[in-house]
């Protein structure tokens, strides 16, 4: 992850409004890649190059400007229905990425984690994802989350199914089951709910992304694709939140 002298300077011509009032947890569903290539003539894979760039230079800003959380749609469980060749290649791109960033992420105070059912990918993807797990675990910059396999729907339910079984063990009352100990059964476990989601390329729904943790959370549509989000791009998202009103169904 290290920092291109533009994408370093453009960071520092961009101050925020008011850095009191960031949220400290951003979503985003990263929307458009393959439009982009398409765009330009490209295979759709480039698109998938091109997205992880700006991934990198989105981490950067949230650790200079203070964003302590930052979660990513990176792979849906209906994503298994794209071409094989795709998905393959995606599966691939993943590890890679780990591999050859993974210094740099330390570098950078980058804490890795991963979202979804995780068991089913490569042998060879979920041994380096452990491995940057274990490497990044102490890292406090930026808390860095990674949707991968994710399905907000299947979230729910395998929380409901531990609920479950441990009322039928004896563990724990019916009574007892509230919003913590759903919260607390879900794969962001101790997170925090997102303050702000962001969607690129224009399409303006949640796409099974977090449904539990987005039930008060300020979203933004933005008809940018992600191959083309930017830092400045993020910039108009930060400031368009901090001028809401967060009520959270109060007055």
């Amino acid at each position: 992850m290290k920092r291109s002298t533009s994408t370093s300077t453009l960071i520092q011509n961009l101050p925020l409004n008011i850095p009191n009032s960031l949220p400290r947890h951003v979503a985003i569903i990263m929307d458009g890649n393959g439009r982009w290539a398409t765009q330009r003539g490209l295979p759709r894979i480039a698109g998938h190059y091109q997205g992880a760039e700006v991934v990198k230079d989105i981490l950067r800003c949230c650790k200079e400007w203070g964003i302590k959380i930052l979660t990513v749609y990176a792979f849906s469980t209906e994503n298994w229905g794209r071409p094989t060749a795709e998905v393959d290649f995606l599966m691939g791109l993943f590890e890679r990425l780990l591999r050859v960033q993974l210094k740099e992420m330390q570098q950078e105070g980058i804490c890795l984690r991963f979202l979804g059912e995780l068991d089913v990918l490569p042998l060879s993807l979920q041994r380096e994802m452990q491995r940057t797990i274990d490497i990044t675990s102490q890292n406090q910059e930026v808390y860095f989350n990674v949707a991968i396999n994710y399905s907000g729907r299947q979230e729910i339910v395998r929380a409901c199914r531990h609920l479950a079984k441990l009322v039928q063990q004896g563990e724990l009352l019916p009574d007892a089951i509230d919003e913590t100990i759903i919260q607390q059964s879900l794969y962001t476990l101790d997170l925090p709910s997102p303050d702000l989601l962001i969607r690129t390329s224009g399409e303006m729904r949640l796409s099974n992304f977090l449904l539990w943790q987005l039930a008060y959370t300020e979203i933004y549509f933005t008809n940018t694709l992600w191959g083309d989000f930017n830092c400045e791009e993020f910039r108009k998202a930060i400031e368009d939140y901090q001028g809401r009103e967060r009520r959270f169904g109060k007055l």
